[in-house]
């Protein structure tokens, strides 16, 4: 059994990713949930291992990793197969690309504490929150569909899982949380099927997490 510990929530996309990659190198690990409704990852316990207060984190001993992005790198690091990036460098970059469209530019905007701002601090309603979503989510998955048409097969880059398909798959689950329309993109349909129909991202899905609830 390892040692590691992620602490997470269940419908956390950022944390999804991560459960995604574990799964695929077949690690174990324990997990805390600190849930993100009641504002649980801001407590000062928390803040103290992780101090953006955010999720996920990950600990190993005495090392406490945050921001998905890192993890993965850091995964991908130490368990070296299957790999989860292209070995060519010129390759390795676009699947980050992919990867950084969706960590970068489509999820910041969607985050729970941004809508919670939009509505909070600017009196948006949910008419204009899904609008606010559907709007940043279509032009990332725009030209993540192109990149995905020109280096995709089975999955996102070529025929194997990388880093792209752990960030496709849990986004395109918040979009379909939020009711965006994904009519436009059939590539990324497709190979979020294909990679939803393997066991370790199966097993990732919110809806299997010991946290989950309605």
């Amino acid at each position: 059994m390892s040692d590691l510990t992620l602490h997470g929530y269940w419908r956390s996309s950022a944390s999804y990713r991560v459960r995604i990659a574990l799964a695929l190198k077949g690690v174990d690990y324990a997990q805390v949930t600190h849930d993100l409704r009641s504002g649980a990852q801001r407590a000062p316990d928390y803040r103290a291992l992780a101090p953006q207060g955010l999720v996920p984190a990950l600990v190993d001993g005495d090392s406490v990793l945050t921001q998905s992005g890192a993890i993965l790198e850091w995964i991908e690091a130490r368990w070296a197969q299957p790999a989860l990036l292209p070995a060519d460098p010129g390759d390795a970059a676009i699947v980050r690309a992919m990867a950084g469209i969706i960590a970068c530019d489509i999820h910041p905007l969607g985050n729970l504490r941004v809508l919670q701002a939009l509505r909070q601090d600017f009196g948006a309603d949910e008419d204009q929150v899904r609008a606010w979503i559907a709007r940043w989510t279509g032009e990332g998955l725009a030209a993540l569909e192109t990149l995905v048409a020109r280096h995709g097969g089975t999955h996102a880059f070529g025929d194997a899982p990388s880093f792209a398909d752990c960030h496709i798959v849990p986004q395109l689950y918040n979009a379909r949380r939020f009711g965006v329309d994904l009519t436009p993109f059939p590539r990324l349909c497709a190979v979020d099927a294909a990679a939803c129909a393997l066991p370790a991202f199966a097993a990732a899905h919110p809806d299997r997490q010991p946290d989950a609830d309605a």
